[in-house]
């Protein structure tokens, strides 16, 4: 109870300062980026180094949660200070938008994380290259509907469950993170953060159904090439390990789902989503974030303590992933401030970065300059930058929902966002940082004893991997 206790009190403590946060993070103010120096982005460079780095240097320091607060807090502390002191409300005001983002991006993944710990998948499935890729394609058609987390952490156990005899199984993870947790949400505002925004910001929801080739032929490639890999490392186990491998995969009990009553829960989470964001209840404006995480919070809470101790234990559930989440992400939001507001003033035309003007107007260097960028900053900041600095270009002021107005200026503006929000969606996969759940997927992975690929390790498979399959989508939709 604890750990349930200290969670609590953290969103309480959230949820209080919110209503501070919020009036004062939709004010308007003058970008600081402008006259930000780069040295600003220290932080932010040094945070990213430590989550790459430490886990190899000091593995057994760094897989304590304390240990990583104090990284977080020693690299964004400082910065915080500097910029309130140095920039005075417009820095603060910064770091209150960024608070409030923080808050919500939280909640989402906190509330779905609870959820489905609370959903067992009884018996067992086999482990075979075309079962694994089926539970793929499954969670690939799912992240559009229940949005990325809930997908992952839907079928995360369940999948680590199904290979637990298997010896070679970080790769099945790895595409697991690709395509459930990244490039499955693309087909509504519900799938992934930065849709969700765009939704916010005026883009209709059905908008992003036109996406649907795009999604078909990213996820159709990345399952086609799961299931020759997987296919490769199974032959290869077989031929190795005495036994048949096949016949010890295949063993398995009768499946049936335990605490079936938190899909009514998860049903609560996906339609605060929609309700907020169609502003339903609230004279057609979107919801505060207070009401938003609050009603979040209390669907989790419920869905918590409605199901039974059992349940939690068979699915080996705890809530050290998401703390490692929320403490790494803590300092990321703190210390991509900087990197966001230079490159929002340099979209906009008022800075230059080392001596170079910002010179994008063509759809493949927005999907490419979205993506490389959310692949390190949060996807959801980086997608909103550009749709801005986007609208700019067609003469659309960012005031209230001004991307139903961008959309509205014609053809070439549903060309530029639809680069932007497949940048934005796919290349969250490049990193572990890229997307919330690429983290959590890793910690309970690693806690269910999968040796996973480090920072470096996993961006080997992104750029083997990803990185031709982002050319091919280049080359058949974005070529301008």
């Amino acid at each position: 109870m604890i750990p349930l206790l200290r969670c609590a009190m953290l969103a309480a403590l959230t949820l209080l300062l919110m209503p501070i946060v919020a009036s004062a993070a939709e004010e308007d103010h003058a970008s600081i980026g402008r006259d930000l120096p780069l040295a600003s982005v220290i932080p932010f460079a040094a945070l990213l180094g430590s989550i790459a780095i430490l886990p190899l240097a000091a593995p057994h320091w760094w897989e304590h949660n304390r240990n990583k607060f104090v990284v977080s807090a020693v690299l964004g502390a400082p910065l915080a200070i500097y910029l309130a002191a140095a920039y005075g409300h417009e820095g603060i005001l910064q770091l209150e938008h960024a608070g409030v983002e923080y808050a919500s991006f939280i909640a989402l993944l906190g509330s779905l994380f609870v959820i489905s710990g609370g959903i067992y998948v009884q018996g067992s499935l086999s482990g075979t290259p075309i079962l694994n890729t089926t539970i793929l394609a499954m969670g690939g058609l799912m992240a559009s509907i229940v949005g990325t987390t809930g997908a992952s952490m839907l079928l995360i156990r369940p999948l680590l469950r199904a290979n637990t005899s298997r010896q070679r199984k970080a790769h099945i993870v790895v595409f697991f993170i690709f395509l459930v947790s990244n490039c499955g949400g693309l087909l509504t505002p519900l799938g992934d953060p930065p849709l969700f925004l765009g939704f916010l910001k005026g883009v209709p929801f059905e908008w992003t159904f036109q996406l649907w080739p795009e999604w078909l032929m990213v996820n159709g490639l990345l399952l086609v090439t799961f299931n020759l890999w997987d296919q490769a490392v199974f032959n290869k186990e077989e031929r190795e390990r005495a036994g048949s491998q096949l016949e010890q995969v295949q063993r398995h009990e009768p499946i049936a789902l335990v605490g079936m009553h938190n899909f009514l829960f998860l049903a609560a989470i996906v339609a605060t989503v929609y309700a907020s964001g169609q502003g339903m209840g609230n004279d057609g404006e979107p919801w505060p974030p207070i009401v938003q995480a609050g009603a979040m919070a209390l669907v989790a809470l419920a869905s918590y303590f409605s199901t039974a101790t059992s349940i939690h234990t068979r699915n080996h559930f705890g809530f050290g992933p998401i703390i490692e989440v929320a403490v790494l992400f803590a300092g990321i939001f703190v210390t991509m401030v900087p990197a966001l507001a230079i490159l929002n003033a340099w979209g906009q035309g008022e800075r230059d970065v080392l001596g170079l003007a910002f010179g994008m107007a063509e759809p493949w260097q927005f999907f490419w300059a979205t993506g490389a960028l959310s692949s390190f900053l949060d996807n959801a900041p980086t997608y909103l930058t550009f749709a801005a600095t986007a609208s700019g270009l067609e003469g659309v002021s960012t005031d209230g929902r001004y991307l139903a107005a961008f959309l509205d200026t014609g053809p070439k503006a549903h060309e530029l966002l639809a680069a932007i929000s497949c940048g934005a969606v796919f290349m969250g996969a490049n990193t572990y940082i890229g997307n919330g759940p690429n983290f959590m997927v890793k910690a309970i992975a690693e806690h269910g004893g999968v040796r996973m690929p480090g920072f470096f390790g996993y961006m080997a498979y992104s750029i083997g991997i990803l990185i031709p399959i982002f050319i091919a989508v280049t080359l058949v939709f974005f070529r301008g």
